[in-house]
């Protein structure tokens, strides 16, 4: 059963992981800490080296090394057989910025595991720098947080060797993860990692060379869509389950096969590539792709140059197009159909997101019927079907809120609209109607339930002014929050037909939110726009909208985890604390004359 990815990396939290190493399986357990000595053979706490590279030199194949928390400002070189364990991923930090030596480990044809450590290179005396190199060599990484602060640096790179990679976290560099195996017998594995790439550069997040068939299972892969690619992969044998990969520029997956290769690309979601394809294959690949969920991308699956590819039982949702260069192979694809995650929001590092599949979600037991869940049931399509996935119960949720709803005023009626819930399960909406603003919907205020996304009500003299709110009901009566609230002024209505609440900032969801909300506006016309976020203290901290829109509703997310300077969302401070803030809108029309303006209030709960 595959652990919850998106909880998973509260590891890098723990401050000690416990190992159960048989002392008869090698030769001497050395240890090194920052309280030590130059004085070997460093065989307990009391006599500890105090560098891991000294501790290194005397040992001999089978050693393992224990290292205490600390700063160890070295980097080092490893042709041996050694374990290499340190105390916590968070605390016990090998610090390479200011060696001439371009790995902040380095290792030469030899086999080396290395658990619980920080690596890192934060002001590099060279351009060039790596986190671990193997070079014709084995060995595994796990637990371990590799962190290579430079726009040409690399956090792993693989040289003709075979390794294992899970549980680690890899964040900012040119590469994280860089496999140039040439030979057909290499095959790493990477599995449960969390890969960040917050640095703008033309290189992918993950990059497979040319040779062997590495498989890349359960791994969350985030770029800050600036960043080119997420995974991209030439080898001849590249398999990829289960992962999420998300927010870069060009590429979520990129499938270009040396030789022809045999890829497959099962079971992922993809989504918010900014100008190209969720998945992207060519060069006459024999690609398998299938019960992916593809989403909020430009383009669904990209094709090029004759690839040969297998593209059935994908889900395809909020995408610009589909396909482009060959048509989609099978009719079992769903086509611009909601998955109904659990929580559909931008993954980031600290984001609330969640996809899982909601009960009576599209994607359930669709996947491939020759590929089936953990429970001998049919696929799902998504990250946690097949047979890396996950057996969980679905979570019946009720609808989300309608948005957008408007109203036209004409001859004595009121004709409202909204936008149509896209939850495969939605069932019908309620309409509720009062004479005060603000007001609780219970059964004494609905007036009537319809099937569709609008509704005529005549106008009742009596009254100045009306207020409405709509709901949407699922099939098994789960009813959503209400919408936000339309105030209907009757006495200022004169002629017909008059659009009225044409300007109008909505409230964000969701509310409390942890660390992203979606944030609504609607314009009468066409405008210069400027939603901005503010602290209680009325300091701005970000701006959200500052172009020009035409007439319409728009959404724009708040994510307070990731604010980037120079992007949409350009912070005064990258990180902000629980509390309310404030966000505003400024509508300029014509003649450089403001039209509208309107504040409310959220709150952020970490």
């Amino acid at each position: 059963m595959k652990t919850n990815l998106n909880i998973l990396f509260i590891i890098s939290y723990f401050s000690l992981l416990t190992f159960d190493f048989s002392p008869e399986l090698y030769a001497t357990i050395r240890y090194v800490s920052k309280t030590g000595s130059s004085t070997p053979p460093y065989t307990n706490w009391a006599t500890a080296a105090d560098s891991i590279q000294k501790c290194i030199n005397i040992c001999e194949d089978g050693d393992t090394i224990y290292v205490a928390n600390g700063v160890y400002y070295e980097s080092l070189v490893v042709n041996k057989i050694l374990t290499l364990i340190g105390s916590s991923m968070d605390s016990t930090i090998v610090d390479g910025s200011n060696s001439t030596n371009q790995s902040v480990i380095y290792v030469d044809r030899s086999f080396l595991s290395i658990k619980n450590f920080y690596l890192r290179v934060q002001n590099s005396v060279i351009d060039y720098r790596i986190g671990v190199g193997y070079l014709g060599s084995t060995g595994d990484i796990s637990f371990c947080r590799i962190e290579i602060n430079s726009v040409s640096g690399y956090g792993l790179v693989l040289g003709n060797s075979t390794c294992l990679i899970e549980n680690c976290i890899f964040l900012n560099s040119k590469n994280s993860i860089k496999d140039e195996c040439p030979a057909d017998t290499c095959h790493s594995i990477y599995s449960n990692n969390l890969i960040i790439s917050n640095i703008t550069s033309g290189f992918p997040a993950v990059s497979f060379s040319f040779g062997g068939s590495p498989e890349f299972i359960d791994n969350i892969v985030i770029g800050n869509n600036e960043t080119e690619r997420g995974v991209q992969s030439y080898t001849s044998g590249f398999a990829a389950y289960g992962n999420v990969v998300s927010n870069f520029r060009n590429r979520g997956f990129s499938i270009y096969p040396w030789n022809n290769g045999f890829e497959k690309v099962i079971n992922n979601v993809v989504t918010n590539i900014l100008y190209y394809a969720a998945i992207a294959t060519g060069n006459g690949s024999n690609s398998i792709i299938k019960n992916n969920i593809l989403q909020k991308s430009n383009v669904g699956i990209g094709k090029y140059n004759d690839p040969i590819v297998s593209s059935d039982y994908n889900l395809f949702f909020h995408n610009n197009s589909i396909v482009t260069g060959q048509p989609l192979i099978g009719d079992s694809n769903l086509i611009d159909i909601d998955p109904m995650f659990v929580k559909d929001t931008i993954v980031s590092l600290t984001s609330n997101w969640d996809y899982h599949l909601q009960a009576y979600s599209p994607a359930i037991d669709k996947g491939d019927p020759s590929i089936l869940d953990l429970d001998g049931s049919r696929s799902d399509i998504g990250m946690f079907g097949g047979p890396y996935g996950e057996v969980y119960t679905y979570q019946d949720l009720a609808p989300r809120s309608p948005r957008n709803l408007s109203a036209l005023v004409d001859t004595g009626r009121v004709i409202l609209s909204w936008n149509k819930n896209t939850e495969a399960d939605t069932s019908y909406y309620n309409i509720y109607r009062y004479s005060a603003p603000d007001f609780i919907i219970d059964s004494t205020k609905l007036i009537a339930s319809t099937k569709d996304t609008s509704f005529t009500n005549f106008i009742i003299p009596t009254y100045e002014k009306l207020y409405y709110k709509i709901t949407c009901v699922d099939r098994q009566g789960n009813q959503s929050q209400p919408s936000e609230e339309l105030m209907i002024n009757l006495t200022s209505i004169n002629n017909y037909p008059v659009t009225i609440n044409d300007y109008y900032l909505y409230q964000n969801y969701p509310n409390p939110f942890n660390p992203t909300t979606k944030i609504g506006y609607k314009l009468k016309e066409r405008g210069y726009v400027k939603l901005m976020v503010y602290d209680i203290k009325g300091e701005m901290i970000a701006v959200l909208v500052n172009e020009e829109k035409e007439a319409g509703y728009y959404e724009v997310e708040f994510d307070a985890s990731s604010l980037q300077a120079g992007s949409m969302q350009m912070a005064v401070s990258n990180t902000i604390a629980s509390g309310i803030y404030l966000y505003r809108i400024e509508v300029i029309g014509d003649g450089n004359i403001p039209v509208y303006t309107e504040m409310r209030k959220m709150v952020l709960v970490k």
